[in-house]
């Protein structure tokens, strides 16, 4: 018999944590959630005031068997699921199956699997939170209305199969409406005139900026031609210069959505690779002569706050490596509405190096602890220092600008600099020693045709920075939302970029005209608000839901009205078929498009749906073909490989060489 029973969601967290406790201690996993609403059927009580149908998830007879011979044995149960929602819903069903008081001392949770925080926690365990579980349960129950009640009307109108989400709909929206601005956008003519001026043997550039003082946009080439006339013969005068120093700061140490984006951005890693390599980290890693070891902070949180214990760690490290002149003791703040429940996202020991660890460690696992280790002690560094020079220089009525910098002290730059989505370049100038009314030598001029270019499209990391702005879904949220959305073919990923689909353009057409206020950003981050007042006991989860069912339910039975004679039409593509000769339709099966004539039942005829480019193969001059892997990954291929041609390639052959 043990004296204590311990129970967590994995088989690596229990290993972890079961080195740190001696004696006649028992840690067991539950695999995750052991009680759900059923798939079958919606699951929730309407008429009954929305009360949840919980069912206990099939196939886990033998383990919830398991775990009740366990807890009878034990003097005492602790629950120790993950420190979140998610966590306490899955404590809380455990204690229900258990026949465990929800109000006795049998929760324990922790931000790091150490030894003193593990031990900390076993010390002063609490009540299960009723309030963090009706969160959990007020998202778990509108998600299964919203997606059980409008998806017969996707399947009955586009196909079976489909399914409709609060979430994933509104970011299936936002792409698709990226898309709409993109194809919609006209570009605009723009020139840039640069002039390369001389002191003696060192050359600079300076830029056009303005004329008599107010800011000059020039849109064609035939005022770049006046222009030129007017300074053909001036003198370029030296008219002001401003010497100063630049602050860098570095950026504060991770939070979830910080961390999908950077490892998006930085190692190319998609939100659910980084999300459970980092799962991973956080659960434990063998080491040799050291066992299993948790090696960073619980990875779902939005807070940039991290504790004084990691604090003075950091400033031994940094100082021993760089010197003092690299340290400074920052404090970040967190957004007002985050929920700060736990720090941020850190390496649990900092005296386990990246390059220490390398050799236990997979290569995803090193590449995404590298980042989370660097990102960490630089958010604790000095800021990097830059001397700026900036000159004002004058031809007649215009006025050009030069700007140049140089790095005096690296700072936080020494280790690590965060990447953006759109990376700004820094101007290499070197601007010599100059003085006020310089006159300098004029040694070409360089005109510059550009156009706008359109909105970029979405990538994962510029996705889930839109989505965390705009309050839409929580960081827990981010990564099975598009994991989702491309699962389900809605949109499709090509270099990086999110790109709908025909069907996700179609589902999304269908569901923002019937459902406009419920799957708007705005009533979807409303949503989220309400589940935050839930979490800390401010609102009843029941009307949340309540609030939510009643315009609900009338815009359901709009739509059911409104789409009863709404017939879409199906895309006839210009290939005959071969059995009957009626030209086919595309149609959609679970692994994307597909012909089918249209003959069916009489005729079960079926093609590949095959997409072709406007340009002709490089080699053959044949057409080319566009074609995914299993993975979904797209390539171009020839029409004729591998009969004549052999021309494959993962890049778009361009038409200009």
């Amino acid at each position: 018999m043990a004296d204590k029973l311990i129970i967590v969601e994995s088989p690596a967290k229990a290993g972890t944590i079961k080195k740190f406790l001696g004696g006649n201690t028992k840690v067991v996993a539950s695999m995750g959630h052991i009680r759900d609403l059923p798939k079958s059927k919606l699951g929730v009580d309407i008429d009954n005031n929305f009360e949840p149908e919980y069912i206990n998830i099939r196939g886990k007879g033998d383990l919830i068997k398991s775990l009740k011979s366990d807890a009878k044995k034990a003097k005492q149960v602790y629950l120790a699921t993950d420190p979140d929602r998610e966590g306490e819903a899955i404590a809380w069903h455990l204690a229900n199956i258990l026949d465990i008081d929800m109000n006795s001392k049998c929760r324990v949770t922790f931000n790091e699997i150490t030894k003193d925080a593990v031990k900390e926690a076993i010390k002063n365990p609490r009540a299960v939170d009723k309030n963090l579980i009706d969160a959990q349960q007020a998202r778990r129950v509108l998600d299964r209305i919203v997606g059980y009640k409008i998806s017969p009307i996707l399947w009955k109108k586009v196909r079976r199969g489909l399914s409709a989400g609060r979430v994933q709909s509104v970011a299936v929206k936002l792409i698709v409406d990226r898309e709409k601005e993109i194809e919609n956008f006209i570009p605009e003519e723009y020139w840039n005139m640069y002039v390369q001026l001389k002191k003696k043997k060192d050359i600079f550039k300076a830029k056009l900026v303005s004329k008599n003082g107010k800011k000059i946009d020039i849109h064609t080439k035939d005022e770049i031609e006046n222009i030129l006339k007017e300074i053909n013969n001036a003198s370029f005068v030296v008219k002001e210069i401003k010497k100063s120093k630049r602050k860098r700061t570095p950026a504060p140490p991770f939070t979830t959505s910080t961390m999908q984006q950077e490892a998006s951005r930085k190692l190319g890693f998609t939100l659910k690779k980084t999300m459970s390599v980092a799962q991973s980290l956080y659960e434990g890693v063998k080491i040799p002569e050291k066992g299993t070891v948790g090696l960073i902070t619980y990875m779902r949180t939005d807070s940039t706050r991290i504790s004084d214990v990691a604090r003075k760690v950091a400033q031994q490290e940094i100082t021993k490596i760089y010197g003092k002149e690299y340290y400074e003791n920052r404090y970040y703040k967190t957004k007002t509405d985050a929920q700060d429940a736990h720090e941020a996202i850190r390496p649990t020991y900092i005296n386990l190096s990246p390059s220490y660890l390398k050799d236990s460690l997979t290569k995803d696992q090193f590449k995404l602890y590298n980042l989370i280790y660097n990102r960490f002690l630089a958010s604790q560094m000095s800021d990097a220092i830059y001397d700026t020079t900036s000159v004002q220089i004058d031809a007649n009525e215009y006025n050009f600008k030069a700007n140049g910098q140089t790095l005096k002290f690296k700072g936080f730059m020494a280790l690590y600099v965060e990447s953006k989505d759109i990376e700004e370049k820094e101007e290499n100038n070197n601007i010599p020693d100059l003085e006020q009314n310089d006159i300098l030598e004029k040694v070409n001029i360089e005109n510059i045709q550009s156009f706008t270019q359109p909105p970029a499209r979405y990538t994962e990391a510029s996705l889930v920075k839109t989505l965390e702005e705009k309050g839409i879904g929580r960081p827990s949220t981010y990564s099975p939302t598009i994991t989702t959305i491309l699962e389900r073919r809605y949109i499709e990923k090509e270099q990086k970029q999110l790109i709908p689909t025909e069907l996700g353009i179609v589902v999304n057409n269908l569901l923002v005209n019937s459902f406009t206020d419920i799957l708007s950003e705005e009533f979807t981050a409303d949503m989220e608000t309400e589940f935050d007042k839930v979490a800390i006991g401010k609102q009843a989860w029941k009307n949340v839901i309540k609030e939510f069912y009643e315009p609900f339910e009338k815009e359901l039975q709009k739509a059911n009205e409104e789409l009863e004679h709404v017939e879409l039409k199906e895309e006839v593509s210009d290939v005959p078929c071969d059995k009957c000769g009626r030209l086919m339709i595309v149609k959609y099966g679970r692994y994307g498009k597909f012909l089918a004539c249209p003959g069916y039942p009489e005729c079960k005829n079926t093609k590949p749906f095959v997409q072709t480019i406007d340009t002709p193969c490089p080699k053959c001059g044949g057409k080319i073909q566009i074609r995914k892997t299993k993975k979904r990954k797209t390539y171009y291929i020839c029409e004729n490989n591998p009969k004549s041609c052999d021309f494959i390639s993962w890049n778009k052959p361009k038409k200009d060489k």
